[in-house]
């Protein structure tokens, strides 16, 4: 019986896998968007998202938990300050996975993993008023 099987297992073991996603959260909060294995992204997709709704709450709790995944500074910085502002109001669901094709070398299933950016709300121009454009003068 299989009991307190931690996710998946990546052909690692532990300390390996540990490094390999903290190594995508880093790098996905670096750049905002990666290219990786299907099977790396649906696992490193639980940590980060996990990360971002610490960073949305961002108590002095929440950021030491942040600081034991992610060890460079800046990129808790950018976390908590940049990127976790954007998802207030969002309840979840801060990944896209995006089919990129076939990997030629081993054949293994490529996708983008990304943060969603917030809809944003788009202002359309208020219309012209009618007024007066087309008075035309009555001829005597």
């Amino acid at each position: 019986m299989p009991h307190s099987i931690f996710g998946r297992k990546l052909s690692r073991d532990t300390d390996q896998r540990l490094a390999l996603l903290k190594g995508l959260a880093g790098a996905l909060i670096r750049s905002e968007a990666i290219e990786t294995t299907e099977a790396k992204a649906k696992a490193a997709r639980d940590l980060i998202e996990n990360l971002i709704t610490k960073a949305r709450r961002a108590t002095l709790n929440d950021i030491r938990l942040i600081e034991s995944v992610i060890t460079d500074k800046e990129l808790v910085y950018k976390l908590v300050h940049d990127i976790a502002p954007r998802f207030k109001t969002r309840a979840g669901g801060y990944l896209r996975l995006i089919r990129m094709g076939i990997r030629s070398g081993d054949n293994a299933t490529m996708v983008r993993m990304e943060l969603v950016s917030p809809k944003q709300v788009s202002q359309k121009p208020n219309p012209k008023s009618k007024s007066s454009s087309k008075k035309s003068s009555p001829k005597k």
